[in-house]
């Protein structure tokens, strides 16, 4: 192919012309725009020069990772590893709940709710009263946009430990009463988040309530929070909060000057 393309430079009919040289052209200029939005100058550089290779390498080791469907709603410790099959093994010889839980975690980091929520299960079959699969549980539903059967179990681990997780509990149960429109239990503890942390996810979502009840200055205060915070943040952050990012930019374009 790349044969094919060095004996017509040059010709740029055949350029024009080539289903495939303007689909992979295409394919380039998608993932260079992914690049710059998400500020990979360097990947971004190597995709203009790697004709069709540096697009394809950036696709499989950036691109894929970072369009997850549980972007912008890790777990905490919930890192991105091989371990389906260790925590399988183990299972099956050991069998605890434990391990149920972490494999519920990998499945949930990998955005397969529904094998997550069966570990889940089995974790609490072996251990009813774990507050960490309990809480895992409850996002889980959430995330399976079944928000009535997370709202027990968010409500119970908050009230046991109301900074589980690191405050990420506290975000889910916000999220579920949100989901059912108890707005005003979800906005007093998006306030109490945002007093206590800096996440993303948290500020925007409460300037986003803000928004809602037409509070501009309220909203505006969060979100330039978020953008001007996302500056200083380290590589790993800015790519885990991208998602809060171009949320809180897009919402400042409609606030009123």
């Amino acid at each position: 192919m790349f044969t094919s393309l060095l004996n017509h430079l040059g010709d740029w009919e055949y350029f024009l012309t080539n289903p495939l040289v303007l689909a992979i052209a295409a394919f380039q200029i998608w993932m260079l725009i992914h690049a710059v939005r998400n500020r990979e100058w360097i990947w971004g550089l190597f995709i203009l020069i790697g004709y069709g290779i540096g697009a394809f390498w950036y696709y499989f080791q950036v691109y894929q990772g970072s369009s997850s469907a549980m972007s912008g709603f890790e777990l905490p410790g919930a890192q991105s590893r091989a371990r389906i099959k260790e925590l399988e093994a183990k299972i099956h010889h050991v069998d605890n709940a434990y391990h149920h839980f972490q494999l519920g975690d990998v499945y949930y980091r990998k955005g397969k709710l529904a094998e997550a929520e069966k570990c889940y299960r089995a974790a609490l079959e072996r251990d009813a009263s774990d507050i960490d699969t309990r809480a895992h549980l409850g996002q889980c539903l959430l995330r399976l946009k079944r928000p009535a059967e997370a709202r027990p179990l968010l409500d119970d681990v908050c009230r046991e430990n109301f900074k589980h997780d690191f405050g990420y509990s506290l975000m889910a149960y916000a999220e579920t009463l949100m989901a059912l429109n108890e707005t005003e239990a979800a906005l007093n503890i998006w306030q109490h988040v945002v007093e206590n942390h800096s996440y993303p996810r948290a500020k925007v979502q409460l300037a986003e309530m803000y928004f809602a009840k037409k509070q501009n200055d309220l909203a505006r205060e969060q979100l330039k929070d978020v953008v001007n915070d996302d500056v200083h943040a380290p590589a790993f952050q800015r790519k885990r909060d991208r998602v809060w990012i171009r949320r809180a930019k897009s919402l400042l374009k409609q606030l009123p000057p």
